[in-house]
């Protein structure tokens, strides 16, 4: 919200309310405000303010301050600027990152707003004419840069042009652009962009467009043409007259701290730590190709004024006032860049922002009528998959990789790495991704041997698969449902670990089904279950799972307090999978007998806190390099990204907090996938933003024309963009003589998960045909549950669900004295309601006037019936057969608890 106030200009009233940009020139010292329409037209001889708004899902709105200078302004509006870009702060509850912007010399972030180009125009604003004396002439344009361009006009002379830059000549009826020899391919194709912006704005659509190439004079018409603006061809001359050299970001800074009469006092320290920096003071540090100007929270409006002139004379004396970076920084708003040069700077999370924020939510909805207990969890990503299709495990044990079988690739173990390939079918056609899923006890040796592997099998799809890098523990959410259901359990099997283990002298804790283990239950539904093993020690449970006790024949099954119903519902499911013949006894968190704790090693302290989700808020897009025989890997940010910024000359990497991908252009330098890998782990090494990430956060490499729909999301995403052939210039020149192709631009958010009806929806449209798919393993693949897939065949296609689906569906009655929360309540559907027989609903007592015989009704007849309930089959006999078989009623059957509704059902081969 704006704190107005008698000291904040009028003409900020009701600004930083919507995500975008709101732009402000001075004129007659006064703020006008610039239509959307003039966006990126900047004059010369004046001063702008841009505002660009960030609203955030969770946090606070992130606001970006721009002062722009032109060349020509004079001095009472570079002044004015810089006071109201403070009024501007402070109007928005001095929570602003502020940048001084000098023509020429501008961030590249303020360009990324203005895609493609500024291109700032000679003479003054003039709110009534938009430009004084304003007539259109033939004009040369300078223009550098590869991913932002910086467009700037030079004189209409031959002296003008050289080898090194690329050169656009705006004339009436055409547009030439000039590459000169010595450009980059990613420089000219940006510079198309530039053309393609010209000749929409200012020539309406309709003139020509030439490329003329530095030194390959043809005598063509269109270079004849172009050399004639300048008197005839002539050779330029080889030393080139750019003069601009690209700055390095030096790691020296000096902190100053500035009196309330703006004088500039050494700290006299290289060594700085942010207790250094006092709330009630302003400071300049000065990084030499970029200057920071701190202002602590207890500083007064004047004191910051003070501050920032202070260091503008700085600059102005040192002469660096057009080629240093000027940005202002307030207290707890400090940049990555800012904070690296601190040796000591803590990282403080608020982790109450995010339930506060929900709960704010939930208030409105209440007032609105709505009646809301609580919010609930941020949606899921769409899966993108039908999650049947085919997968393969391999286990990695030195040398050798073992293709494991399709029971065992359910079981992983911690001592161990493995490689897993699944390839699915996406927009009609056959993708892969190969993760190398490196266990939390694993050998180092056998880690990079399961790379090396990894990589060999990337060659095998030419190139074509999207390879993975995961660490146990740190997996990303869509790995679990190519498996469905999985178990990993602690130990190993590889040679290096059994030795490592000798060595330890069974110090280290492995699965031994004649011991207790303890499991960590998690999963969302019946196709995406884990049990992890963890230390059978109290301090592994948390409050926001569900466990499994193992011990003996016997199991506890411990459910804590912040875990939610579809916590219990998969925590019933995968008992099941992990053993069916135990017998649970089923507690509750606070409620353990003396034996649970004893198992444990005894009572202690466990997180007893909602484990929140890290939320995306804002993806990176960095260009990263890494100089032969230099293992420096230099980054640069790409502002406000789009896909045309993914050029294929290019390795780029995508930092969404989370996950991180690194992108590799067809035509890039880079030799094999493995120097991708490498890239990426330096990059979670580095940092650099600061948010946590580290060598076990999950890293995807992704080649041009392979990108998964989980990449593409971040993009407005088209395609065909992803599709041309050629390199950057000439895919832009295609594109820009008209030989577009209609494209169908994906739909809702750029990047925002979609919600679940639309995933539901998405995945239909994806699925493979049940005839044409493979599929390595599913939860019905166990050799337990083998024995139902003959009967699922036979199953009508109006009931042509999972058979896990089916297989865990709820009984049909509950346990009247089970205290787990198991009675039904008035906000579930009654179980007429949830199961179609035949196509019609029907009741319990609707099931058994349907009798069969129980040999009809085993899994594993030879004369199965069709249309009936798979998980209810007991329901179908006639109450005599039941008592002959289940030695009871069916009353009393159903008042059994389920563990052994279903134990007794198995062992009749009727579950």
């Amino acid at each position: 919200m704006s704190r107005l106030n008698k000291d904040i200009d009028s003409a900020f009233h009701g600004v930083g309310t919507k995500s975008g940009l709101e732009i402000w020139c001075i004129y007659n010292n006064q703020l006008i405000s610039i239509s959307k329409s003039s966006f990126g037209k900047f004059h010369s001889g004046n001063a702008y303010l841009v505002l660009r708004t960030f609203l955030r899902k969770i946090e606070s709105p992130q606001y970006d301050i721009h002062y722009w200078l032109g060349n020509d302004a004079n001095e009472v509006d570079l002044v004015l600027a810089s006071d109201k870009a403070l009024e501007l702060d402070a109007a928005l509850g001095c929570c602003t990152v502020q940048y001084r912007e000098v023509q020429g010399q501008e961030t590249e972030k303020f360009l990324s707003y203005f895609k493609p180009c500024i291109i700032p125009v000679e003479g003054k604003f003039s709110p009534k004419t938009g430009l004084v004396g304003e007539t259109y002439q033939v004009i040369l344009l300078r223009c550098k840069g590869d991913h932002v361009v910086r467009v700037k006009e030079v004189p209409f002379l031959r002296s003008s042009l050289n080898h090194d830059d690329v050169f656009i000549l705006d004339t009436a009826s055409k547009v030439f652009l000039f590459a000169g020899c010595n450009s980059s391919t990613q420089e000219k194709a940006k510079a198309l962009e530039v053309v393609e912006y010209i000749k929409d704005n200012k020539h309406d659509g309709r003139c020509e467009v030439a490329t003329i190439e530095d030194g390959k004079f043809s005598g063509d018409s269109d270079s004849g043409e172009f050399w004639s603006f300048f008197g005839g061809y002539a050779p330029i001359p080889k030393l080139s007259s750019s003069t601009t050299q690209e700055q390095t970001q030096t790691t020296c800074a000096e902190l100053f701290w500035i009196d309330t009469k703006g004088n500039l006092h050494p700290t006299g320290t290289s060594s700085l730590d942010k207790d250094m920096l006092e709330k009630n003071k302003c400071y300049m540090l000065d990084c030499y190709s970029e200057v920071f100007v701190w202002m602590g929270r207890a500083t007064s409006l004047t004191e910051r004024k003070t501050s920032i002139s202070s260091s503008e004379e700085f600059l102005r004396k040192e002469g660096r006032w057009t080629t240093t970076s000027l940005v202002l920084l307030t207290e707890g708003l400090e940049n990555a860049r800012f904070r690296s040069f601190f040796s000591k700077w803590p990282q403080t999370v608020e982790s109450s922002l995010y339930n506060e924020g929900r709960e704010k939510v939930a208030a409105m909805f209440k007032q609105k009528g709505y009646d809301v207990d609580e919010l609930p969890d941020e949606e899921d990503e769409p899966l993108y998959t039908n999650c049947r299709d085919t997968l393969k495990v391999w286990r990695v044990d030195g040398d050798e990789v073992s293709i494991l079988s399709i029971p065992d690739q359910t079981k992983l173990f911690s001592g161990d790495c493995y490689i897993v390939q699944y390839k699915y079918t996406y927009n009609e056609r056959t993708e892969h991704l190969l993760y190398v899923w490196i266990g939390c006890e694993s050998i180092q040796q056998d880690r990079a041997d399961a790379i090396t592997n990894a990589s060999a099998i990337v060659g095998s799809t030419k190139g074509e698969s999207v390879l993975c890098h995961i660490y146990q523990g740190d997996e990303p959410s869509r790995f679990f449902p190519m498996f469905q259901s999985l178990v990993v359990f602690k130990g190993g099997l590889s040679r290096r670990y059994k030795m490592f283990l000798a060595e330890k002298e069974n110090e280290m804790e492995e699965y031994n089904e004649n011991k207790a283990s303890l499991f960590r239950v998690e999963g969302t539904s019946p196709r995406n279950m884990q049990a992890i093993q963890v230390n059978l020690a109290a301090t592994s449970l948390n409050s926001s799972y569900s466990y499994i006790l193992q011990y003996g024949a016997s199991a506890f099954t411990w459910i804590g307090k912040l875990s939610s119903d579809s916590d219990h519902d998969v925590l019933d499911r995968m008992l099941y999978f992990l053993d069916t013949s135990c017998q649970p006894i089923y507690i509750r968190e606070g409620n353990e007998p003396d034996t649970f704790w004893d198992l444990l090693g005894g009572k202690s302290e466990y997180p007893k806190e909602r484990e929140m989700r890290k939320q995306i808020e804002e993806p990176h897009l960095f260009t990263c390099s890494c100089s032969s025989g230099n293992d420096v890997l230099k980054v640069k940010e790409i502002y406000n990204f789009v896909q045309d910024d993914l050029t294929t000359e290019d390795v780029l990497l995508l930092d969404c907090q989370s996950e991180v991908y690194v992108w590799i252009g067809l035509n890039s330098n880079i030799k094999s996938k493995q120097e991708a890998l490498t890239l990426g782990l330096k990059f979670l090494e580095m940092d650099i933003l600061e948010e946590g990430l580290t060598v076990r956060t999950p890293l995807y490499v992704v080649t041009e024309g392979h990108e998964p729909p989980f990449f593409t999301r971040f993009f407005e995403w088209v395609p065909e963009k992803a599709n041309m052939h050629g390199n950057s210039f000439e895919r832009k020149l295609a594109s820009l003589k008209g030989k577009k192709t209609s494209t169908k631009r994906s739909s809702g958010s750029q990047w925002r998960p979609q919600s679940k009806d639309n995933a539901s929806r998405d995945l239909q449209s994806r699925s493979v045909s049940s005839n044409g798919s493979e599929r390595g393993v599913s939860p019905c693949s166990s050799e337990k549950l083998s024995r139902l897939s003959s009967t699922e065949d036979m199953t009508s296609s109006s009931n042509s669900t999972s058979v896990v689906k089916k297989l865990f569906s709820e009984s049909l009655l509950v346990d009247p004295s089970d205290g787990l929360a198991r009675q039904e309540s008035s906000s579930k559907s009654d179980i007429s309601n949830q199961n179609p027989v035949g196509g019609i609903n029907r009741d319990l007592s609707s099931l058994e006037s349907l009798t069969y015989s129980y040999k009809q009704l085993r899994v594993d007849s030879q004369e199965p019936v069709s249309n009936i309930d798979a998980t209810r089959r007991e329901a179908y006999l006639t109450e005599k057969e039941f008592e002959e078989r289940f030695g009871m009623a069916k009353s009393e059957f159903y008042a059994l608890p389920k563990w052994k509704q279903n134990k007794l059902k198995i062992s009749l081969h009727l579950f």
